[in-house]
């Protein structure tokens, strides 16, 4: 007899137990194995809309009774955390819509602005390669005294 992972030899409970998902023969008299249909093959993360939400915190805050919250939760597969979640994103959301903003068009991006930043973080890091030049520059000339051989001034920016 053939075990479930390939090898003969007896079956165990186990490998029986396996095969419990096994359907009849097929044509060609083997057995053909049929997935469990209360696994999920992968689990997907669950997206609610805006509207289920306000429904849901809607329902939530209409139950006055005790339990009716947590059989609300039970009926719509839910988690309490969720909840908490959804109120704080509520509130938040009236907190922006009712904040001041500045009125008008928004101010669009200089274009002459954006190539004077890019220019100036060039410079800035040429300037650094520079001061690392002349940093290795004065240690060459330190290296050159100490070993007697006289390097040629170079004209220094």
């Amino acid at each position: 007899m053939t075990t479930t992972n390939g090898s003969t030899g007896p079956a165990t409970q186990a490998a029986e137990d396996n095969l419990e998902g096994l359907v009849g023969d097929n044509t060609s008299g083997q057995r053909v194995a049929r997935p469990n249909p209360e696994v999920v093959a992968r689990a997907k993360r669950r997206r609610f809309t805006a509207e289920y939400k306000q429904r849901i915190l809607a329902q939530a805050d209409a139950a006055k009774g005790s339990g009716e919250i947590g059989s609300l939760l039970r009926r719509e597969g839910l988690y309490s955390s969720l909840l908490a979640t959804w109120r704080r994103e509520r509130a938040a959301a009236i907190r922006a819509g009712l904040s001041p903003h500045k009125r008008g068009p928004k101010p669009q991006a200089d274009p002459r602005a954006v190539q004077y930043q890019q220019l100036e973080r060039e410079n800035a890091r040429l300037l650094e390669e520079l001061r690392k030049a002349h940093l290795v520059i004065d240690v060459q000339k330190k290296v050159a005294a100490l070993l007697g051989r006289a390097l040629p001034e170079t004209e220094t920016l």
